[in-house]
């Protein structure tokens, strides 16, 4: 029995959920499918060998368009917007003033200076506000004309993931979807309907976030199933993003982390002079960090959850941020924020879970290669 506060939004596919027997649960504001009644694990191995569907209509998407578009976002976002070509999407991550991350999202070029901003559904009202704060301060200035529009409301999201998955939907669209290139976007027809496919994904594997009409979400997610994709949930989700080696923001990272210490800047481009985060993020990068994410493997058969703290040499040095069991690998995984000096590939620690201590190891990432 689902149990959810009536205030939570549903997204345009939550009757097609009810009636694949989905488990919902609520997040970030949400009603959302957990899993469906084969579990977790066949629908992550599902994705793995063939192809997955899930709703993703809960992530926030803001439509930025009108003079200045690219030259604004150069100024929030932490890689440079307005060098990207017609089509072209770039993960980056969102940075306050400190350096801290508000949120890592996609930002995706669609025409010239109109762009699509995919976020967190849990972090869309501090990513809003970030946004119209500045919006507000760069209006000052004529040469931004920029209007920003929520319509995570009205376009819904589908992501299909999987080895398989290309394959699928080419078998819809007349071969259109695998014309797009990784990391790009572009339009195709499927069942008569246009839409817009992001060659984009959250699992390590190939795949497309589809962005449709709210009122063609059920029949699309209907005729995905008929051609052969597993309806998947939150869960199988998790999973497949942590298999992939792939950080969740609120458990590997929040406003008080940053970029550095969590392994991604590589997405910052700090030195460039309009970058409004540039200033505390060279200082960052230029100081060093004492800290940074690794991976690990536990010897056994025992979770270490968000949390847990690990050790070596008889002291702590740090603590989970991200865990579970890895139907692929066969193997407890996780993820954890370690003191750097310990981040080594082979390293020894102990974990505690429950006045236990189990033996892990640090491992390369990601675990799992698509």
């Amino acid at each position: 029995m689902n149990d959810i506060p009536p205030q939570h939004k549903r997204t345009p596919l939550y009757k097609a959920h009810l009636e694949h027997g989905a488990r919902m649960v609520p997040f970030g504001g949400w009603e959302m499918p957990v899993q469906y009644p084969k579990g977790i694990i066949h629908e992550t191995g599902r994705v793995r060998s063939s192809a997955g569907i899930f709703d993703v209509s809960h992530m926030a998407r803001f439509e930025l368009s009108g003079p200045g578009t690219g030259r604004f976002l150069d100024r929030v976002l932490s890689v440079e917007a307005s060098s990207l070509r017609h089509g072209q999407a770039k993960y980056h991550l969102i940075c306050d003033l400190n350096g801290g991350i508000i949120d890592d999202a996609i930002v995706y070029r669609l025409e010239h200076e109109r762009f699509l901003l995919v976020s967190n559904a849990g972090n869309a009202d501090a990513v809003r506000e970030w946004m119209l704060g500045q919006l507000m301060v760069a209006s000052e200035d004529s040469a931004f004309r920029v209007s920003f529009n929520d319509v995570t409301e009205s376009i819904g999201m589908i992501a299909m993931q999987g080895p398989q998955a290309v394959a699928m939907l080419d078998r819809l669209c007349e071969g259109e979807a695998g014309r797009i290139r990784r990391f790009h976007a572009g339009e195709i027809t499927i069942d008569g309907e246009l839409m817009l496919a992001a060659r984009t994904g959250y699992t390590g594997e190939d795949g497309f976030e589809l962005m449709f009409d709210y009122d063609h979400g059920i029949r699309l997610w209907s005729v995905l199933v008929a051609a052969g994709a597993e309806p998947c949930g939150l869960g199988s989700r998790d999973v497949l993003r942590l298999e992939a080696g792939l950080l969740l923001h609120g458990s590997d990272m929040t406003v008080r982390n940053n970029p550095y210490e969590v392994g991604l800047g590589w997405t910052v481009r700090p030195d460039r002079a309009e970058y409004l985060a540039g200033r505390s993020l060279r200082a960052i990068r230029d100081a060093g960090i004492a800290r940074r994410i690794a991976g690990f493997m536990i010897h056994g058969r025992a979770i270490a959850r968000h949390g847990a703290l690990m050790h070596a040499d008889g002291h702590q040095i740090g603590a989970v941020t991200s865990g579970t069991y890895s139907p692929t690998v066969r193997r407890p995984i996780g993820l954890a924020l370690v003191d750097r000096e310990y981040t080594e590939t082979g390293t020894g620690v102990e974990i505690e879970v429950r006045g236990r201590m189990l033996p892990a190891e640090i491992v390369e990432m990601p675990f799992v290669r698509s």
